[in-house]
C-alpha cells in the first residue's frame, strides 16, 4: 500500500492551505525529514516533510495549486519493494481539490470534508455555544443529525451542504444530490439557492415582520451589505476588485469578531520619555562591537516597551489574564505580542516570558521574529497565544490611536510617537519628550480601576527605566 500523504493542519484554525511548490519530483527518492513541499496558509510558509521512506510516486496536487483542504490527499510514496510507476490515486478521490468534498461510501453516514469543517459545523448545531472567541480549539460538540424525509427515509447530505441549506431557509428534500450515490453536496445547495427552489418558508404563508423579529436568536449579529448591494453602489468602470487572500480573510474575521464580542474601553495617559531616551542612549553607547564595528545591540524604544508592559503585568497580576467563556486564565508569566506589519496585512509574534529577559535578548528576539514575520516564516507556535500585546504606530507619526484587542487577549495597548510637548511644571512652562499610550481593555476582565493601575504601573517604568535593569 502506499503512503498518503495529506494536506496537514498547521494551525488550529486552518481549514485550507495553498500548496506553493514541490520541492521533490515524482521518482525522487525520500527519506524520514526530507522536506517535500512548501504550504501556504494565512500566516505563513510552511514546510511539508516526510515521515517515512520510500519514493515519491505520484503528485496528486500540483505546485501552485490554492485553497486544499486540510486532510486532503497531496501525494502518495511508494513504500520499499513497490513499483511507483503502479501507484494510482484511490477511487474515492484521495482529496484533490476540483472533486466534491463530500464523498461517502454508500450505506455510511456523512462524514465532514475535514476536521476543521467538522468543527465548524459543531458549533453552529450548539445553540448554547458562544463566538468563538480564540485560535485554541473549543471543546466538541455532538454533531448535527442526519435529515430525514417524511417517509422517515434519510436524506445524505455532507455537513457544508446542510449547514449552507439550513442558513438559507432551504428544505433538503427539495435538493436533487449530486454527489456519490445521490448524496447532496454544496454546489447542490448553491445551484438550488441560486434557482430559488426548495425555500423552507415556501410551504407556509409569509410571516409578519414582528413574528419575524421575535425568532431571531438573542443576540444575533448585524450582517453588513452584500457584494451586490455595495458594487451596486458605484459605476461598474470605476473600481477593481481585490481577491482577499487568506490573511486578510483571517484579519476581517477576527477583528470583527473582536468588535461584536468583546466590550472594549479605552484608557489613555501621557508618559516622559526624557529619562528613557537618556537610559537608551547610554546602553546603547556601551554595547560591545564586533571587529567590523557592529554593536552587540541596538535598543528601540519599542523594546521598553515590551519590558514594562511585562513587569506591569507582574505587578497587576489580575490584569494578565484572558476570558474563557465561563471563567477567567490567570496567567504566571507575561507573554506578550507585538503586532509586525507586512504586505497585506500583519503577525503579532510572542516574546514569551518577557518579564524574565533583559531589554538586549528582548531586542535580539524582537529583530529574527519581525524579520521571519514578513518572509512569512514564522511557526505557529510564534505567534499564536500570548497574554497581551503591543500596537506601536510612533514611527508613522501617529500622535495616539485605539487598538482592537486580539482574542482572546483582554488587553492590547496602542503605542504613539515620541514628540516634544510644552507641560508646565513648578507652575511654568517647560518643553518635554513625552508620548501617548491608549489601552484597550476587556470589561469582562479588566475593570477601569484594574486598567488604570496597569497603565500608571507601566508609565511609571517608563519615566523611571532603571527600574527595569534591576
Amino acid at each position: 500500500m502506499p503512503i498518503k500523504v495529506l494536506m496537514p493542519a498547521l494551525s488550529p484554525t486552518m481549514e485550507k492551505g495553498n500548496l506553493a511548490k514541490w520541492l521533490k519530483q515524482e521518482g525522487d527518492s525520500v527519506k524520514p525529514g526530507d522536506v517535500l513541499a512548501e504550504i501556504e496558509t494565512d500566516k505563513a510558509t510552511m514546510e511539508v516533510e516526510a515521515v517515512d521512506e520510500g519514493t515519491l510516486a505520484k503528485i496528486v496536487v500540483p505546485e501552485g495549486t490554492s485553497d486544499v483542504p486540510v486532510n486532503d490527499l497531496i501525494a502518495l510514496i511508494a513504500e520499499e519493494g513497490e513499483d511507483p510507476a503502479k501507484v494510482e490515486v484511490p477511487a474515492d478521490g484521495g482529496g484533490a481539490p476540483t472533486r466534491p468534498q463530500d464523498e461517502a461510501p454508500k450505506g455510511e453516514a456523512p462524514k465532514a470534508e475535514s476536521k476543521a469543517e467538522s468543527k465548524a459545523e459543531a458549533e453552529k448545531e450548539a445553540p448554547a455555544a458562544p463566538p468563538a472567541m480564540s485560535e485554541a480549539a473549543p471543546a466538541p460538540s455532538k454533531a448535527p443529525p442526519v435529515p430525514k424525509t417524511g417517509s422517515g427515509e434519510r436524506i445524505f447530505a455532507s455537513p457544508l451542504a446542510r449547514r449552507i441549506a439550513r442558513d438559507a431557509g432551504l428544505d433538503l428534500k427539495a435538493v436533487k444530490g449530486s454527489g456519490p450515490h445521490g448524496r447532496i453536496i454544496e454546489r447542490d445547495i448553491r445551484a438550488a439557492i441560486e434557482k430559488g427552489v426548495g425555500k423552507a418558508e415556501a410551504a407556509a404563508p409569509a410571516a409578519k415582520p414582528e413574528a419575524a423579529k421575535a425568532a431571531a436568536p438573542a443576540g444575533a449579529m448585524a450582517q453588513g451589505m452584500s457584494v451586490d448591494q455595495v458594487k451596486a453602489m458605484y459605476p461598474a468602470d470605476s473600481y477593481e476588485e481585490v481577491k482577499l487572500d487568506g490573511m486578510r480573510k483571517t484579519i476581517a474575521k477576527r477583528l470583527l469578531e473582536s468588535k461584536q464580542t468583546i466590550p472594549h474601553f479605552y484608557l489613555t495617559l501621557d508618559i516622559e520619555l526624557d529619562a528613557l531616551m537618556a537610559l537608551r542612549k547610554q546602553l546603547n553607547d556601551a554595547a560591545t562591537k564586533d571587529k567590523d564595528g557592529k554593536p552587540a545591540y541596538k535598543l528601540s524604544v519599542n523594546d521598553f516597551v515590551i519590558k514594562a508592559l511585562a513587569l506591569s503585568l507582574q505587578k497587576v497580576p489580575d490584569a494578565n489574564a484572558v476570558w474563557a467563556e465561563d471563567r477567567i486564565l490567570r496567567f504566571r508569566h507575561s507573554d506578550v505580542g507585538v503586532a509586525v506589519a507586512i504586505d497585506g496585512g500583519l503577525f503579532t509574534p510572542v516574546i514569551r516570558e518577557a518579564e524574565t529577559k533583559s531589554l538586549s535578548a528582548i531586542s535580539a528576539q524582537m529583530k529574527d521574529l519581525a524579520g521571519r514575520a514578513r518572509n512569512k516564516r514564522l511557526k505557529p507556535e510564534e505567534y499564536q497565544s500570548g497574554t497581551t500585546a503591543v500596537s506601536n504606530l510612533g514611527m508613522f507619526g501617529i500622535r495616539e490611536f485605539s487598538a482592537v484587542i486580539n482574542p482572546p487577549h483582554a488587553t492590547i495597548l496602542a503605542v504613539g510617537a515620541g514628540e516634544k510637548r510644552v507641560v508646565v511644571k513648578d507652575d511654568a512652562p517647560a518643553v518635554v519628550q513625552a508620548m501617548s499610550v491608549t489601552l484597550s481593555c476587556d470589561h469582562r476582565v479588566v475593570d477601569g480601576a484594574l486598567g488604570a493601575e496597569l497603565l500608571q504601573s507601566f508609565k511609571g517604568l517608563i519615566e523611571n527605566p532603571m527600574g527595569m535593569l534591576v
